[in-house]
């Protein structure tokens, strides 16, 4: 026998002995993230989430905070400061910018937010109410970035691209399917910390947004509330009423 058509033999029956596992497909990867987060009788079940706590900004100060989000695109998050309350809403394809004088409530002003703005917005509402799965019906694809080394931990990468400025490149933990890190098109970095089991669903803790400056924002959930239902007017565009 030559030795070349030996050598070829040789590696056939090792291969068969013991196959070469292939890439995950796209699919495989969001299953087991999927897993990961709750069973998808659970994760298929929210339809609303309401996060309190509290948000760090860089210079330490920290202010309360509460999050809303409720199928299919409606947002609101209120941001509690002494001198301000600051209410950034979205609602459907409407979206929009409150502040409220806390010491006067009747002084306020309404921002209206511009196109861009409101498809980040609902790219950031499908994110938290959908758990990695759906993106095409949207309109939008995940696309396959293979593997990478993150914090030493063997990852998958993943792009969800909701558009071609609106990205967010995900980072799976190739044995468990959980998320590591998030980055934005921009190139700033989303982690996650912690855990919190809400009716069979894992949600982290604390959510640390860095920007590409290094400037970091730290979001902590002190509760997290799945499933209850929230009136449409809780996030329409607010209007002045005469007395």
């Amino acid at each position: 026998m030559k030795p070349r058509l030996s050598l070829l033999l040789a590696t056939l029956v090792a291969l068969s002995a013991g196959p070469l596992r292939a890439a995950d497909s796209v699919e495989q990867v969001i299953a087991r993230a999927r897993a990961y987060l709750g069973s998808d009788k659970a994760l298929n079940a929210v339809s609303t989430v309401h996060f309190t706590g509290s948000i760090e900004i860089n210079d330490g100060t920290k202010l309360p905070v509460d999050i809303l989000f409720q199928k299919p695109y409606q947002q609101r998050i209120t941001v509690t400061a002494p001198k301000f309350i600051e209410i950034t809403a979205l609602d459907g394809y409407d979206a929009w910018q409150k502040k409220i004088n806390p010491a006067n409530p009747t002084q306020w002003q309404v921002t209206l937010l511009d196109a861009g703005q409101v498809k980040r917005l609902r790219a950031n509402t499908w994110e938290n109410l959908n758990f990695f799965t759906g993106l095409d019906k949207k309109g939008g694809n995940v696309l396959p970035g293979g593997e990478a080394t993150v914090d030493g931990r063997a990852c998958v990468k993943l792009s969800f691209v909701h558009a071609n400025d609106i990205v967010f490149v995900r980072y799976f933990d190739k044995a468990t399917g959980r998320l590591v890190k998030t980055e934005t098109e921009t190139g700033a970095e989303i982690r996650e910390e912690g855990e919190m089991i809400v009716n069979g669903v894992r949600f982290p803790k604390k959510v640390i947004n860095k920007a590409t400056n290094g400037s970091t924002t730290t979001i902590m959930f002190e509760r997290i509330e799945l499933n209850v239902a929230i009136p449409a007017g809780e996030f329409s565009v607010p209007t002045f009423k005469a007395n």
